[in-house]
């Protein structure tokens, strides 16, 4: 496994990927900071930690998805591509370490992507004198991100391993980044269908509308949500585990 782990990463070093990622978190939190911004100058009673971490949660709907889909597609259209996977067999690596790697790699990198995420909302806080660090905030907000993320990433890897024109998978991930933005204006069970949604229902905050406004509220971790999401994560997993392990080469 540490093997074929290493070798993964390896095979990264020139697809951009870790450019790729800083430039979608640098669009993200930009479009985040400054509608947060825009939104205190309009009110300035909103300006606390709710606000950011619920803006960014929501462009996180967005762009996670679609990052999700590239950092996928790159990991496994080498494989397709290169047509490697009869030279990987002769090393006698298993194809099950293999995938396993493949979605480590992957998960890694979004781990990497929120935790770098969360450090921008902190310094954004801080700068604007927000109230005392909100640490378990932060490592809901963390957790609930990285748990839907790699349900995606398994769905993703999945389909990007079946279908070798990578196309298909990368307008998967931009379908997703649709329906994770404008997932709030959609009625509550339509959202538990869709994945792409539950960036929003893992948030430790959301929005609260009324007839005049919209206010921010704390949300508790649910634990049938999160349930979900691990059973989805689990079936696309394991789905794709037994097509690579089955896969002629």
């Amino acid at each position: 496994m540490i093997r074929a782990l290493s070798l993964e990463y390896f095979k990264l070093r020139r697809k951009r990927i870790f450019a790729m990622t800083a430039l979608f978190l640098g669009a993200e939190m930009l479009w985040a900071l400054v509608s947060t911004t825009m939104s205190i100058a309009r009110n300035p009673s909103s300006a606390d930690w709710k606000t950011i971490i619920a803006t960014t949660a929501s462009m996180n709907g967005l762009f996670l998805p679609i990052i999700s889909a590239i950092v996928v597609s790159r990991l496994c259209d080498m494989e397709h591509k290169g047509n490697t996977w009869k030279l990987l067999m002769a090393t006698n690596m298993n194809r099950s370490s293999i995938y396993a790697a493949k979605f480590i790699c992957a998960a890694s990198i979004l781990c990497l992507y929120l935790v770098l995420q969360a450090g921008i909302i902190f310094a954004f806080g801080m700068m604007n004198g927000f109230d005392s660090i909100p640490l378990r905030l932060l490592i809901l907000h963390i957790g609930g991100a990285l748990l839907t993320s790699m349900a995606i990433v398994a769905l993703q890897q999945w389909i990007s391993l079946i279908v070798k024109n990578q196309s298909f998978a990368l307008s998967l991930g931009m379908i997703g980044g649709f329906i994770g933005m404008t997932a709030d204006l959609f009625p509550a069970f339509v959202r538990r269908i869709f994945i792409w949604s539950y960036y929003s229902g893992l948030s430790p905050v959301t929005y609260l509308y009324t007839e005049k406004s919209a206010t921010y509220v704390m949300q508790p971790p649910s634990p049938v949500l999160i349930a979900a999401v691990l059973l989805i994560a689990a079936a696309c997993y394991a789905a794709g585990n037994i097509h690579v392990s089955r896969k002629e080469v």
